[in-house]
């Protein structure tokens, strides 16, 4: 039998490395203090610089002021030894930090609200509540009607939309794109004086209920915002306006984003739930596709851990966020766009293609794959 000859733990030792560490420890801890000192100081002047910048009348974001941030942050990196992405990724942080700061400052300068009444029906669910805090920050007075759930609190909450004046200047519906079909053909019935928009992801199952609405006078457009309910900053991201024969409701709309650093972007009806088809449908598909694919493997999620590269773990990743997201909509967002099964049978299509090019062996085939998708996603970035 053998005896454990590794040595006990010397205490002294240990207090002896305690004593070393402390007043290291201290200090770092005070460096921390100094770094969210300074940043604090980059934010109050972020604000000062949002605020020239409204006075001046001139776009909160300025790219190419980015760049050479970015770029003077990857040389001070290097200059202290330090690597040039370490500094890239700390000043990008730094920047969206700082746009948040302004794009809030200016949707609340700009916000055209001023004490008018707005109605957010579904404003208990996730993105009914975005639209609460966000038409708020611009000084509407919100109301939310929806039978579940609590709103903010100080938000008249009314349990039934149908039990409500509908006198007020903006009718958001926030609700599950069935039930926004269901109370859009309601309103239609008697058209409310104020601008009504839906926020469906798909117009598809709204579009008779839309028609409905227009064609009895009602004041409608169609919106649909690409980001989620825990979005802060809009820098970068989308908001899609569809005019369903009101100019004049559609301008209205689009005027509560124009203070923010958001692409707004206008199509018709059709077209919006074609491409969304494969903006959403189809990247959807291939993360389940992805995701399912490794479920049904029968290996262990640890093992393939071991072994994941680059393009895995991003991938990865990805597909863990879809995961996360609600089935139910995501269900909705496939089966219920007229145009879904046109992205579903592309993607069965291309990976057909990419099977049977594999299986023969076709070099060349495979490599017109990569070549036309390399040329297709470097103009991605290009009006077609």
């Amino acid at each position: 039998m053998s005896e454990d000859t590794r040595a006990a733990p010397d205490p002294s030792a240990s207090r002896t490395l305690s004593a070393a560490l402390e007043p290291l420890r201290t200090e770092l801890g005070e460096i921390d203090k100094e770094i969210f000192g300074l940043i604090a100081r980059r934010q109050t002047l972020a604000q000062r610089i949002g605020q020239v910048k409204r006075e001046a009348g001139i776009p909160t974001r300025d790219y190419r002021q980015e760049r050479d941030v970015v770029e003077r942050a990857r040389a001070a990196a290097t200059a202290h030894g330090l690597p040039p992405s370490l500094g890239e990724e700390i000043v990008l942080a730094l920047i969206r930090s700082s746009l948040m700061v302004q794009e809030k400052d200016t949707v609340a300068t700009k916000g055209e609200g001023s004490g008018r009444r707005v109605l957010v029906i579904g404003g208990a669910g996730n993105m009914g509540r975005w639209f609460v805090r966000y038409l708020g920050a611009q000084g509407f007075t919100v109301e939310i009607a929806d039978p579940h759930g609590e709103g903010p609190p100080g938000v008249t909450l009314h349990r039934d939309w149908r039990a409500v004046s509908l006198d007020h200047e903006l009718i958001v519906i926030a609700a599950p794109m069935p039930a926004t079909g269901e109370i859009l053909t309601a309103l239609a019935a008697n058209p409310p004086k104020g601008v009504v928009f839906d926020v469906g992801s798909l117009k598809s199952p709204l579009r008779a209920g839309l028609r409905a609405l227009q064609a009895a006078g009602g004041r409608v457009c169609s919106v649909h915002p690409m980001f989620g309910p825990d979005t802060e900053l809009l820098s970068g991201r989308h908001v899609i306006f569809v005019d369903c024969g009101d100019p004049d409701a559609t301008a209205a709309a689009r005027a509560l984003f124009e203070p923010t650093m958001a692409t707004l972007v206008e199509m018709d009806l059709e077209s919006h739930d074609r491409l969304i088809a494969y903006v959403l449908g189809l990247s959807h598909a291939l993360n389940i596709a992805f995701f399912t694919a490794l479920a049904e493997s029968g290996e262990a999620a640890p093992r393939l851990a071991t072994l994941s590269s680059t393009t895995f773990d991003s991938q990865l990743g990805v597909a863990g966020k879809v995961a996360r997201e609600n089935p139910d909509l995501y269900f909705e967002i496939q089966t219920l766009n007229d145009y879904g099964t046109e992205s579903l049978a592309a993607l069965l299509y291309a990976v057909e293609r990419l099977r049977s090019v594999v299986r023969a062996g076709d070099l060349e085939g495979f490599r017109n794959l990569m070549t036309r998708g390399k040329a297709y996603l470097s103009g991605r970035d290009q009006p077609r």
